[in-house]
């Protein structure tokens, strides 16, 4: 499935860490990423299936972006805004597993009956032993490593091994990709996080 997902993002910064987080949670999607509103219309700006577009440029283009509002995810930066009819937003200042968090479900709705992207699910591709799922899952609900060590009747060392061998074999550099991946894989759903 080819599937195309746009950032309309002035900051690079905004814009690679977002692009960064979306590979990892739609692995088959094409990530395009422009630093203003021309750049973005000079590409093939209908061919996308999400905008992620800073609120910046949505207000000084707001015609374009409500045309396509359901393809449109504005990029807040404060949960205190106002929510604009029947637009989707996302903020970005905040914490990285509740970023994360909210991707999954913006991902898991599919924009109010709109196409829901799917992945790769139910698989162990990366050789997870079974003591790892289960720490992986624990890592995911936001159980502490001590919790964990309690809860699994093993000791703190064993599972900060564990959490290490879990993020080598991801290629992983924080918890929020233990976290997709276990969403991603169905070992925990949405809401359990």
């Amino acid at each position: 499935m080819d599937y195309e997902i746009a950032i309309i993002e002035p900051n690079v910064l905004t814009s690679l860490g977002l692009k960064k987080v979306l590979a990892d949670i739609i692995p088959m999607a094409t990530i395009r990423s422009f630093s203003s509103f021309i750049d973005f219309m000079d590409d093939t700006p209908y061919v996308y299936a999400h905008y992620f577009v800073s609120s910046r440029i949505y207000f000084e283009h707001p015609q374009f972006f409500r045309e396509q509002q359901k393809k449109s995810i504005l990029l807040i930066e404060s949960d205190d805004i106002p929510a604009l009819s029947g637009m989707t937003m996302l903020n970005i200042c905040q914490e990285e597993k509740t970023l994360v968090k909210d991707i999954l479900n913006l991902r898991e709705r599919g924009h109010r009956g709109e196409v829901t992207v799917r992945t790769r699910k139910g698989e162990n591709s990366i050789g997870l032993s079974a003591r790892e799922i289960e720490v992986c899952i624990l890592l995911a609900k936001g159980f502490t490593n001590k919790e964990i060590a309690d809860q699994l009747n093993i000791s703190l060392t064993t599972v900060i091994s564990h959490r290490k061998n879990i993020m080598d074999k991801l290629s992983g550099t924080s918890l929020a990709d233990i976290i997709i991946y276990a969403v991603m894989n169905g070992l925990v759903d949405i809401s359990e996080i």
